[in-house]
């Protein structure tokens, strides 16, 4: 991606009313021949802030607040920098950007892009470009656990465990190519430097930053989770204990339900996006008939599904659920929950020892619960967190994407490809060579040090203006 040095300005807070706003300018060293128009300072201390008023064209205040200057390189772009903190009022805010972009026509300086001062930030090394992403995920984050994580990414955690797994690499890889370089030595390098143990450990090692990735997309992504079923089986009341407030209607009417309920939550950190859906069954009525269509569409897309049976009634539903084991992916979990077990006298004993044998057959297992009495409903979260992949107290200390997986997995693919080569009879040290290289390369896309432009116009399109 090709470097731009022309200055941009943008408003770096959210839109609405708040007690601050903040204006964000970044570009060359002219940067500061706006001073004197926007605050009548010829100059300004670096990394010191100043209290005065912003001046408009006749050399009226439109606001009076902080304003601070950064030199290049110390600053978050390794840009000259200006940032404006005066009051958060939408207003206010636009006629200050407004007088910015006009004092600064003479030196060229316009608009940001979404995203455009963190990828200057990318492009002049302030940050790689897995902390670039963390920026966003940051912001973006839906629990303590994630923004945590996001915090670590962006202090550079999971770069440093690619980078350092990345030197070992390439370590083996120079190696291996002197090897190349110098045959008539006759050194039989697998065994003299080790090189199946050394390989052996950095794919154990690629193995351990594999586990934590998945465990940090888990906690950035979340996991969608549909509660599929006939009417009247209880799926709007288990999303509002899920949820712990009314965010369903519950009624006793079949069919109340017309239309997706979506609500975020979490467990454990993780979270969830759990969909209340229609109740699946014949009807004529065309409004219900639609939210009915709706809730296959979300069936299908689910990452767990949990189909809920009335525990009273189990049979009732056996052709349903053998639809839904029918439209979904062989992959995605469909966990079995009976409900209402409270109604049953012996407390749903029987029941429980009748689906045992169906448990072991199905995707995701059995559940017995009563949402009226509380029943079941911890053993459901386990559950869930169980088929999200979440491993109790093994938190990821980063966050990470799902490019970072993918990165990650081919990285894996051709360690695994030259663990094969170095135990081969007929050993091709330019084959185990060449899948240590494309390691190292599929390592490199994660930070940033090997990329393309369309990649990097993707990631920071994503980011909002004035990050």
């Amino acid at each position: 991606m090709a470097m731009r040095s022309d200055p941009i300005a943008a408003i770096a807070t959210p839109p609405g009313r708040g007690g601050i706003g903040i204006i964000r300018l970044s570009g060359p060293a002219e940067l500061a021949s706006l001073l004197p128009a926007l605050m009548g300072r010829q100059a300004l201390v670096p990394r010191h802030a100043h209290y005065l008023p912003f001046l408009d064209a006749d050399g009226a205040a439109i606001d009076q607040g902080l304003a601070l200057w950064f030199e290049a390189p110390h600053s978050y772009t390794g840009e000259f920098v200006l940032e404006l903190q005066g009051h958060g009022g939408p207003m206010v805010l636009r006629r200050l950007l407004a007088r910015c972009l006009d004092v600064g026509r003479a030196i060229g300086l316009r608009l940001a892009e979404p995203g455009e001062f963190t990828e200057r930030a990318f492009l002049n090394d302030r940050l790689d470009l897995a902390q670039a992403e963390a920026v966003a995920d940051l912001i973006d984050a839906a629990s303590e656990a994630a923004a945590r994580g996001a915090a670590a990414s962006l202090q550079g955690v999971f770069s440093r465990e690619v980078n350092a797994l990345a030197e070992r690499i390439l370590q083996l890889r120079l190696l291996v190519e002197a090897t190349l370089d110098f045959p008539e030595e006759e050194i039989d390098f697998l065994e003299k430097y080790q090189a199946a143990a050394t390989l052996a450990a950095i794919r154990a090692t690629l193995a351990a930053i594999r586990a934590q990735a998945r465990q940090g997309a888990l906690l950035r992504d979340g996991m969608q989770v549909v509660l599929a079923g006939p009417p009247n089986v209880g799926k709007s009341s288990l999303l509002n204990a899920l949820a712990g407030h009314e965010a369903a209607i519950v009624t006793d009417i079949p069919g109340t339900t017309r239309d997706r309920v979506v609500e975020q939550l979490s467990i454990e950190g993780v979270p969830l996006h759990v969909i209340d859906t229609a109740g699946l069954r014949a009807t004529e009525d065309a409004v219900e008939r639609l939210g009915i269509e709706r809730s296959w569409a979300s069936i299908e897309k689910a990452d767990v599904i949990l189909h809920l049976h009335d525990a009273t009634r189990p049979e009732d539903n056996d052709a349903l659920q053998r639809e839904i084991l029918g439209r979904v992916p062989p992959r995605t979990p469909v966990l079995q929950v009976y409900n209402k077990i409270d109604l049953l006298a012996d407390g749903g004993e029987a029941l429980a020892a009748g689906v045992r044998d169906l448990a072991s057959l199905e995707r995701g297992g059995v559940l017995l619960i009563s949402v009226r009495q509380d029943q079941g409903l911890d053993a459901l979260r386990a559950r869930l967190l169980e088929l999200a992949g979440w491993v109790p107290g093994g938190e990821s200390p980063y966050l990470a994407r799902e490019r970072h997986l993918q990165a990650l997995a081919v990285a894996e693919e051709h360690l695994e490809m030259a663990a094969e080569h170095a135990a081969a009879d007929d050993r091709v040290l330019d084959l185990f060579a060449e899948e240590l290289r494309l390691a190292h390369l599929a390592l490199g896309e994660i930070t940033g040090q090997v990329t393309s432009d369309d990649l990097l116009g993707a990631i920071f399109s994503r980011f909002c203006i004035g990050k």
